[in-house]
């Protein structure tokens, strides 16, 4: 069975398919599972107050209290990491990718709410109650959405929910903000001298224009441009959101899905789940 996808993921790469362009395939191994252990090592190694988000600014638990860490456990027992965002004081929404990727399945994911760091602090909640959209495709990426149902969280100033995005507005121009744990470039091996939570401005593009890099792009997608080098969604992001508006107003409009296979630094756009596409199937299940 290993031996047939491998099989199937060279053939798919060598004819140019979706899954060898983005990095949503084989999330946990690629990405999630390194962005963990190096996330650990520094919250043990350091006291720190930074970040991961490429080209962003730092977070304030209540710039973006909406924003859940999920520290994930597979079923081979290894560590992986993505976000999330909350929605009610028991329900948050991910990327379906975070729970199982095409090669990697979760066990079980501990959500991580009004906490700068993803492996200590804030609430703490683990729950293996996850459930993906039924038309998920880890080969194209597309309908990466999970709703998770956890135990009760209360709100504060640091623990808010966040309105899911309604209409038809497609956002083309608009400049909104994701958020996440991830990591801060490429190259980033060892552990930076401060790291945590952090956010980064990005404008969205037109789905046309996206598929001058990812051919593959559904109506059900928003992307963003990245900016070389500068701006821009990385490993370990997965799942976080991608909102508009500001304070205790603002909307998630995206869920963070997936980036080139070929770096996060590199000017290629991200792609998110367009919420408006989901709303309905999410909200059935809050």
């Amino acid at each position: 069975m290993k031996l047939f996808i491998a099989l199937a993921f060279l053939v798919a790469a060598a004819y140019g398919s979706p899954v060898a362009k983005t990095t949503a395939f084989n999330y946990h191994e690629n990405i999630g599972i390194k962005e963990a252990t190096r996330i650990k090592q520094l919250e043990e190694a350091i006291d720190f107050d930074g970040s991961r988000i490429i080209g962003g600014s730092l977070s304030s638990l209540t710039q973006t209290p909406h924003l859940g860490g999920l520290s994930i456990l597979l079923t081979n027992r290894r560590t992986s990491v993505c976000g999330s965002s909350l929605l009610s004081n028991t329900k948050a929404v991910t990327a379906a990718h975070c729970w199982s990727d095409g090669r990697n399945q979760a066990l079980q994911f501990t959500v991580v709410l009004g906490a700068l760091r993803l492996f200590q602090g804030g609430v703490r909640i683990t729950t293996n109650n996850v459930v993906m959209h039924p038309q998920w495709n880890p080969n194209t990426a597309s309908n990466d959405v999970a709703v998770i149902t956890m135990n009760r969280v209360d709100f504060n100033n640091n623990i808010q929910p966040i309105a899911l995005a309604s209409g038809n507005n497609e956002y083309v121009g608009t400049w909104a903000t994701a958020a996440g744990y991830g990591a801060t470039s490429d190259s980033q091996s060892g552990i930076p001298n401060n790291t945590a939570r952090r956010h980064v401005n990005l404008r969205v593009i037109s789905n046309a224009e996206c598929r001058r890099t990812f051919s593959f792009i559904a109506s059900s997608v928003i992307c963003v441009e990245t900016q070389s080098g500068r701006a821009s969604t990385c490993g370990g992001d997965s799942g976080g959101p991608l909102d508009i508006g500001s304070g205790n107003s603002r909307t998630l409009i995206g869920i963070t899905s997936f980036g080139h296979i070929s770096g996060c630094q590199r000017g290629h756009p991200a792609g998110f789940a367009r919420v408006t596409s989901f709303r309905s199937w999410i909200t059935s299940r809050l």
